[in-house]
């Protein structure tokens, strides 16, 4: 489906707030017709996201983990995943059971609950809206709608029969015939889903798993249209209750969910046992509010979690310091009752070049001997030890741990070497001026931009990146911007250099290979990159199982995107969840994001 987008430094901070009974019983809305909801509204939990989400039409947005991460409290995909089972292990959510599969492996039957019913909303009319398997094959198609651009649109291509030619002719008339029939996305009555695969995909499923294939209305994306990110309509646990961009969300218990039973089988550990023992057989959802705030800084983040107004939080930077030692809670937080999740992730962070900038872009030898000189420059040992604290290793491989086609043996061609990089420069005719710094060849002055943040560790790794570039003679600049804004403008091809990590949406190494796949280029794949090599091989893999055969093109890709250099490659990170002590339930999924759902909070 394409990585999920973050900045490359995390603090995601939560809090409850428990409010009187009377008062909050007025946070619910919704039709007076729905059953029950067993969440508490009295029950109200605060978040700090430390960047802005893109809007939450899940087609369009950029692959904004923030987007993702509140789209999966609305919408209702087809399948999820347990909650508990590690490796991630997927199971039915909106269908009556896990797929029927046909013997050739081509053909899938799901078959729709009844009695799901989306948030009210005024493009219904008064009526309630039930789901139906039609939402799920107009969601689909709106994927592969030319004019949504959608940076998820790759991951359909070629795959369902008849819906390429269907995109092709939409392509040619600028308009894409919603109601034409195709023969692989069939709904042969209200609950019955029929998808038939032009080949084999052994990671479909996981695509009917993502927020991006979770179920709207056909009504409300015609009475929205362009503004239907800030009118996000679902079937999910939340509805949007308030929405101010780039400034705060907040999410309330959906009136018309149907709730679930928490029953998850605990892996042996003594962290999911005591889970269970918290959790097994309550009424889900619990809680009733979600208040989401953008900080985007991290001392007032962790200032908030030490002050016990926030509950729970995701260390990095400075805040490792202050909570951890060695690697294990400070005994000042133990004796608060505070608990430590610690785990990798299934994400890298990387620092991107622009292919189609004028100054890094392109790719001649002189070209690629600049992007290469960089990336043997930076000095990701200070950066692992000095601004992460420690808390992360050096990726090797755009495929990290934790996902389908890791190879833990593999490693880099492209190694830490300014001298070796210097060289490189003045073999290609990057001379230096009278300043110290280098020119282009052509004699013009040659300098970098690197964007990031303003966030304290954003800026402490664009220092880093300053006295790495003053070592090879290369004269930098560093535009400051949010998050949302570098992501859109790199969505556009517009930013030269940028670093920001990714973070797995399905358990399989195609997520972060499809980030360089030249025909998602302004739709995921951020540089804009293009090789025909690469993309030869990524077409090949992609219609393979796990295995020795596709590992072999998954090599040839890694070392496609070394020889041009198509970015620079830095780490993946542990990740380190304090929680506070009357939050229950809490485990954090590597693909999952939204678990509001599947806690509880004790009132304190």
């Amino acid at each position: 489906m394409g990585l999920l987008y973050r900045p490359d430094n995390m603090l995601t901070l939560w809090s409850t707030t428990v409010l009187s009974a009377a008062m909050s019983v007025l946070l619910v809305a919704g039709p007076a017709a729905a059953a029950p909801n067993p969440a508490d509204p009295s029950k109200v939990i605060h978040v700090a996201f430390e960047a802005a989400d893109d809007g939450f039409d899940m087609v369009r947005t950029n692959n904004s983990l923030y987007s993702s991460w509140v789209g999966e409290a609305i919408y209702d995909s087809l399948l999820t995943y347990d909650y508990l089972a590690r490796p991630a292990k997927l199971v039915p959510n909106t269908i009556e059971a896990m797929p029927e599969v046909s013997k050739d492996g081509l053909t899938y039957v799901l078959h729709i609950k009844k009695g799901i019913f989306f948030t009210s909303d005024p493009a219904f009319k008064g009526v309630r809206r039930e789901l139906t398997a039609q939402d799920y094959a107009y969601s689909i198609k709106r994927i592969l709608d030319p004019k949504n651009r959608s940076p998820q649109a790759s991951s359909f291509e070629g795959k369902i029969v008849g819906l390429d030619a269907l995109v092709a002719d939409a392509k040619k008339t600028g308009h894409f015939d919603y109601d034409a029939p195709i023969a692989g996305l069939e709904t042969p009555d209200r609950t019955t889903l029929r998808i038939q695969l032009t080949r084999l995909d052994q990671t479909f499923l996981y695509l009917l798993a993502h927020a991006t294939t979770g179920a709207v209305a056909r009504e409300v994306i015609e009475k929205y249209g362009q503004d239907t990110g800030r009118h996000p309509i679902g079937t999910g646990a939340y509805f949007l209750k308030d929405y101010v961009p780039r400034s705060k969300i907040v999410l309330e218990a959906n009136p018309d969910y149907r709730g679930f039973i928490w029953n998850f089988q605990p892996s042996g550990d003594a962290w999911d046992k005591q889970l269970v023992k918290d959790m097994q057989g309550k009424h889900m959802p619990q809680i009733g509010r979600v208040e989401i705030s953008i900080i985007e800084e991290e001392q007032p983040r962790w200032l908030a979690f030490e002050s016990s107004q926030l509950d729970v939080g995701e260390l990095s930077g400075i805040s490792v310091g202050k909570a951890l030692d060695k690697n294990v809670l400070k005994p000042q937080y133990v004796a608060q009752g505070v608990s430590l999740y610690r785990f990798v992730g299934p994400e890298i962070t990387h620092t991107i070049f622009n292919f189609k900038d004028p100054v890094v872009g392109g790719y001649t030898n002189e070209k690629i001997a600049l992007r290469r000189a960089l990336a043997m420059a930076y000095n990701l040992d200070d950066e692992i030890t000095l601004i992460r604290f420690g808390q992360a290793s050096r990726a090797q491989s755009e495929v990290p741990p934790g996902v389908a086609g890791y190879d833990p043996k593999y490693r880099s061609s492209i190694t830490y070497d300014p001298p070796l990089a210097n060289k490189l420069l003045d073999y290609f005719q990057y001379r230096k001026g009278a300043d110290g710094y280098r020119n282009l060849p052509d004699g013009k002055p040659l300098t970098v931009k690197i964007y990031s943040s303003a966030s304290s560790q954003d800026q402490a790794r664009m220092e880093l990146w300053k006295r790495s570039l003053d070592q090879i003679g290369v004269r930098a600049e560093f535009p400051v911007s949010n998050f949302a804004d570098n992501l859109k403008a790199a969505s556009e091809c517009k930013l030269m250099m940028w670093g920001l990590g990714g973070t797995a949406s399905i358990p399989d190494g195609s997520d972060f290979l499809e980030s360089f796949y030249g025909p998602n280029a302004g739709q995921g794949n951020l540089g804009c990159y293009s090789s025909a090599a690469f993309d030869d091989a990524f077409r090949k893999a992609r219609v393979l199982p796990d295995g020795p055969e596709r590992q072999v093109l998954y090599t040839r890709m890694e070392r496609q995107l070394e020889a041009d250099t198509a970015q620079v490659l830095h780490l993946s990170r542990f990740r380190n969840w304090v929680i506070r002590p009357w939050v229950k339930g809490f485990k954090k999924h590597p693909i999952l994001h939204a678990d509001w759902q599947y806690l509880d909070l004790e009132k304190h």
